[in-house]
């Protein structure tokens, strides 16, 4: 989102980064932005978009399906990498870790609502369109605090 892709050469250029390594983490920040704050002209609107699932599966549709990565490599995007950068002892499974995981399903068929989401935002050009795969449970600290 920021900054934004704009161009297909920006997005080859990130595609390419992350194949060959040089870029190591996919982050969010989930900074929500009140509905007034985000129905203006396009160029005054704060950046983002809610719901890190999106950004999960955008990935895994133009990274994973047309195999330019594998699973495991984007799982370690989302987890490891951002750990290993910010100094955080997370995004493991190792005996002794905080124990916050999400489970995904690669298969499962499902449909974005943005009225069930848990954002305070409601800024997504997503709802009511049916995706594939996606976050199934999250268990923070070893419990289970969300599931389909």
């Amino acid at each position: 989102m920021k900054p934004p892709l704009r161009s297909r050469c920006d997005v080859n250029a990130v595609v390419a980064g992350v194949m060959s390594g040089a870029i190591d983490a996919i982050a969010t920040d989930h900074a929500p932005h009140p509905g007034s704050e985000k129905m203006q002209e396009f160029e005054k609107c704060p950046f983002g978009i809610l719901d890190w699932r999106r950004r999960w599966l955008s990935h895994s549709k133009n990274l994973v399906h047309p195999e330019k990565i594998g699973l495991a490599r984007l799982v370690e995007l989302f987890t490891t990498g951002p750990a290993r950068i910010l100094g955080l002892d997370r995004g493991t499974l190792k005996p002794g870790a905080a124990g916050d995981v999400t489970i995904l399903s690669t298969n499962r068929e499902w449909t974005y609502d943005v009225n069930k989401s848990f954002s305070k935002s409601r800024n997504s050009p997503f709802d009511g369109r049916t995706f594939r795969g996606g976050p199934v449970a999250t268990i923070v600290a070893g419990r289970v605090v969300w599931k389909v």
